[in-house]
């Protein structure tokens, strides 16, 4: 019996590297292939690894003996600065390469590099203490600076969104009202950087007052316990206690005892009975005399209740993600 015709799919290059690009920009590729067998080639599906960010376009989806086709990859760069490699896998009907991996690999670097990477921000400071934010093109395209964005507002900044140049010199200005309230947050700095639309500065400001919550392990619904907590004040600023109350009315405070930078107080709470909770939150909320208020969380685990695992115990493994379906023949559907 003479053997049936059989396609195979041949690709010009299974990976295509894009050298250095910027942190979330777009890149284009093609990966060429022909089928090089005797029989109709047939390409069913395409799929993507999980957490991949590739778009393609494919022209159709048959081809015959000898014939030629492109696989268009749109590649979009990690937000993170690094080595990174993008896959897809081109399922055909060749009975010898069924499932083919093609790959997208490139370094992302910041075409608009930053300094600092992070703000720290002190509440006893003039303007908090912030310094200025350099932004200089690593590339010799210049740039403006289109928006200047951050957390409810709590820092701004004037600048020229006509100007264009290689460095920028910007001043945030804190508004320190707001910024009581919303200690950690982000600023958003929007550029016309062909290959940086934006740079992002973390921002975190030393609280006020520092403070362990309160856990306790082991109760028994109605049968009261007793903890210590301290509250203390990171400016080395003095205070006084006004008032403690709990949220739920199942936490009282005992006694006060001034210890260096601040409070050590005494806490009973008395967890209420329940059939199906294991754990019980309460809230102690501790005003002082000038008008703070402080909200310390209490977390009680009833007996034979286990506290959850932290996120470092935690599995970062996807065990339900499996491979996408972006395409599944035909002309010209794409994987947007």
């Amino acid at each position: 019996n003479a053997s049936q015709p059989e396609p195979r799919i041949t690709f010009d290059k299974v990976v295509h590297d894009f050298g250095n690009v910027g942190l979330q920009t777009e890149s284009l590729c093609e990966f060429k292939f022909t089928n090089t067998g005797d029989g109709v080639l047939t390409i069913g599906q395409i799929t993507k690894t999980c957490g991949g960010c590739t778009a393609f376009q494919l022209d159709k989806g048959q081809y015959g003996p000898g014939e030629s086709g492109t696989l268009r990859v749109k590649f979009y760069s990690d937000t993170q600065i690094g080595p990174t490699m993008k896959n897809l896998i081109v399922h055909s009907n060749d009975p010898a390469n069924p499932e083919v991996e093609i790959a997208v690999a490139a370094k992302v670097i910041s075409k608009v590099d930053f300094e600092p990477k992070s703000l720290s921000l002190m509440l006893e400071r003039e303007n908090a203490g912030c310094p200025k934010i350099t932004l200089t093109s690593t590339d010799g395209q210049p740039f403006s600076i289109s928006h200047f964005r951050s957390t409810s507002d709590c820092i701004t900044a004037d600048y020229n969104p006509s100007a264009k140049a290689m460095k920028f010199v910007i001043e945030p200005k804190i508004d320190m009202a707001r910024l009581g309230g919303n200690l950690n947050g982000r600023i958003e700095i929007g550029l016309t950087h062909p290959e940086c639309k934006a740079v992002t500065v973390g921002v975190k400001t030393v609280p006020r007052f520092k403070f362990s919550p309160l856990l306790a392990r082991g109760a028994k619904p109605n049968e009261t316990l007793t903890k210590k907590v301290r509250l203390i004040n990171n400016y080395n600023e003095d205070f006084a206690i006004a008032s403690i109350s709990s949220r739920h009315g199942t936490a009282s405070a005992v006694s006060t005892h001034a210890i260096g930078g601040g409070y050590e107080i005494e806490v009973e709470l008395t967890p209420p009975a329940s059939e199906k909770v294991r754990v019980f939150t309460e809230t102690l909320v501790v005003t002082t005399s000038t008008g703070d208020k402080i909200e310390i969380p209490c977390n009680v685990f009833y007996a034979g209740a286990e506290p959850p695992p932290t996120a470092a115990q935690k599995s970062k493994k996807c065990t339900t993600c499996g491979p996408r379906v972006i395409y599944r023949g035909g002309v010209n559907r794409r994987g947007y």
